[in-house]
């Protein structure tokens, strides 16, 4: 019997490595716009063969997340209206009583850990927080995309609060990012050096029994069932 099990399908292994590729992409292109003024913002313009370069670079970019999430959202809309998932990334009363378990555990006022199901608060909050964060950086970003064509609709006044929430809200999802993410999916002792689990779609049954002892109770029940992203 393997000592593994499959955890996440080809299409959510794929569309993880585009998020990776496209954030790296829009964050390298976008910071040194955003941060012009600064003296390493000039060489990486330059090292990407100017501005002009650099703006079609990140619309690209943009326009390339855009489509992502738009087929992630609707593929998972799909899966959920035909019954192939269940909807277990949808945050739950219990996630908000294992978040205060939790920090009760990690205060050292309390002995008892949470008992997770497929996905964790952690887990959940962070992937809405992407989803949520997506909506405001694609609006704004296509706003300041073509700001003559919004003017006809909406006041001048919505292209540099545009600009300013497209900044901030990329400034915010790149510090969540290295604090947050990568923090949990390579540092913390659970994990450390690297979680695979992503790249190859498999996880241990004796990690899945520790960190999701839920949903591994449900294994010999149904093994072969499909979860996903927003399922989920």
């Amino acid at each position: 019997m393997s000592d593994y099990v499959k955890r996440y399908t080809l299409r959510q292994i794929v569309e993880h490595l585009c998020v990776m590729v496209l954030f790296i992409l829009l964050a390298v292109t976008g910071f040194p716009q955003k941060f012009s003024e600064v003296s390493w913002s000039g060489w990486v313009i330059e090292s990407l063969g100017g501005i002009d370069r650099s703006r079609w670079l990140h619309r690209s970019g943009g326009i390339l997340f855009t489509v992502l999430v738009g087929f992630h959202l609707l593929t998972e809309l799909f899966l959920v209206v035909s019954g192939r998932v269940r909807l277990s990334m949808v945050p739950k009363r219990k996630d908000f009583q294992d978040a205060v378990v939790m920090l009760r555990y990690y205060l050292g006022l309390s002995e008892e850990q949470a008992r997770f199901d497929r996905y964790d608060y952690r887990q959940k909050f962070e992937y809405w927080g992407l989803i949520l964060g997506s909506m405001v950086m694609i609006a704004t970003g296509y706003i300041l995309f073509y700001p003559l064509f919004v003017t006809l609709f909406l006041s001048g006044e919505v292209i540099p609060a545009a600009k300013m929430a497209h900044g901030s809200e990329g400034l915010l999802a790149f510090l969540v990012v290295i604090t947050w993410h990568i923090f949990n999916a390579h540092l913390s002792p659970e994990v450390f050096p690297f979680d695979t689990s992503i790249f190859t779609g498999k996880i241990s049954k004796e990690r899945m029994e520790k960190e999701h002892p839920l949903e591994y109770a449900r294994i010999p029940d149904d093994p072969g069932e499909e979860q996903s992203g927003a399922d989920a």
